[in-house]
């Protein structure tokens, strides 16, 4: 059963964090990832529909703006006991196999997703310039089974906003996806 994303209020301060980077094998943080122009913090994982169906999209959508100063950072919060899918290793292939140019963190203890109010995968946050929320909600229409075409436009028009200095649309579709899965 599809989870809808919670969608925090707008201008909610990014919380930091400390994670460990599945492929690196080096923690980092938030304070130094993040972009003096955009931070997306996404919620994704390995085994999830939803996220299979967008991530090799995702990746090349990411690679655009990141050469534009935008930083992506992709955090996995999911019990890699009950969904062995999910443990760090398999999400250090997910990232080698969709040529993910973004940081890919692994929340062992489910704090972070907590905190940011994370409820599905993928789960969508764009922070501006100041780590505050400009956006919360889906990648594009596209989900398993409904013939729309992976495009990213939602996520897309935010950050174009972002880049162009114009007021991100209030108009916000929230992500829909699998339940993290929680401990």
């Amino acid at each position: 059963m599809a989870e809808i994303s919670k969608m925090i209020p707008l201008l909610t301060k990014a919380p930091d964090f400390n994670l460990l980077d599945v492929v690196s094998n080096k923690h980092t943080s938030l304070m130094a990832l993040k972009s003096d122009k955009a931070t997306v913090i996404m919620f994704i994982c390995n085994h999830c529909p939803y996220v299979k169906l967008i991530q090799k999209k995702l990746a090349s959508l990411a690679k655009v703006y990141q050469s534009k100063g935008i930083q992506f950072i992709a955090i996995s919060a999911n019990d890699a006991t009950r969904y062995p899918d999910d443990a760090p290793t398999h999400l250090k292939a997910q990232a080698i196999e969709n040529e993910f140019s973004f940081p890919y963190l692994y929340d062992e203890d489910q704090s972070v997703a907590k905190a940011y109010g994370a409820v599905c995968t993928p789960d969508f946050f764009i922070f501006d310039q100041h780590l505050l929320c400009v956006y919360r909600g889906r990648f594009d229409e596209a989900t398993p089974g409904n013939q729309k075409p992976v495009t990213g436009a939602d996520l897309s028009t935010a950050l174009d906003a972002i880049l162009n200095h114009q007021p991100v649309s209030s108009d916000q579709k929230p992500s829909m996806g699998c339940s993290i899965k929680w401990r």
